[in-house]
């Protein structure tokens, strides 16, 4: 005979919503009825959050395509700039500030909602990186800093550079998408980096292409992402990796 449940298991349970559930990652209702009745309240407890945390994350949408499209666009932008192609105006700026900055924070709070520490590190920081790259361009123009000089910024660049590395590591248990978004950009980091110290412009103009194709990858890894979640199944492949 079922055991009526104490006070404080009655206080503190509260039932996920009405199936059905994720079968293969939920636990079932029934579970809960049964764990409902085991003496160890504490496991009940467990359980019952870690399966409402779940079914909340199941219902929030996924971040990473946005932050990573207001990286990408906005990356392709400012390295047709560094390749050569076109002079640095307000389209740059405008995205660097907007898009590539404001957006990405954005992205990198909501990733912090859904408990994701590497994605919202990475998206709040690239974030500020365009907001700061804006003010480093626009606050000279404007008689508010003195302009950096271009081996001041390629330290500034490097420092990007240094914690992009670490980024990629990061990566290594993501997908193979994910880690050429981060590898490339650590190239680009190290060559903008470099060129800027050296004020070497052929080497700056490279860097401009290899930005573009590091942008036109976070761009592609975006559209899987929405695309492979819109379908059910895998339309872009992004190189999943099994950690099991």
């Amino acid at each position: 005979m079922k055991k009526n449940l104490s006070p404080r298991l009655r206080q503190i349970n509260v039932y996920p919503p009405a199936p059905p559930y994720d079968a293969a990652r939920s636990v079932r209702y029934v579970d809960f009825l049964a764990l409902s009745q085991a003496p160890d309240t504490e496991i009940f407890i467990r359980v019952n959050l870690a399966l409402r945390g779940h079914m909340q994350s199941k219902m929030m949408a996924n971040p990473g395509p946005l932050g990573l499209m207001g990286f990408g666009m906005t990356t392709i932008l400012l390295n047709l700039h560094n390749a050569g192609f076109f002079p640095l105006t307000a389209v740059i700026v405008s995205m660097g500030i907007f898009y590539g900055g404001l957006i990405q924070i954005l992205a990198g709070v909501m990733e912090f909602k859904k408990g994701n520490t590497f994605g919202m590190t990475a998206f709040t920081s690239y974030g500020a990186f365009w907001l700061s790259l804006v003010g480093i361009l626009m606050l000279p123009r404007m008689d508010i800093a003195d302009a950096s000089s271009e081996s001041f910024l390629g330290a500034y660049l490097g420092l990007w550079g240094i914690f992009t590395l670490f980024m990629f590591f990061g990566t290594l248990k993501a997908n193979r998408g994910l880690q050429l978004v981060f590898g490339s950009l650590v190239i680009l980091f190290a060559l903008l980096a470099i060129g800027n110290m050296t004020a070497n412009t052929a080497l700056l103009r490279i860097a401009g292409y290899e930005g573009i194709f590091c942008g036109a990858s976070a761009i592609y890894l975006a559209m899987a992402e929405v695309l492979n979640e819109q379908y059910g199944r895998t339309v872009l492949p992004i190189g999943v990796i099994n950690n099991a």
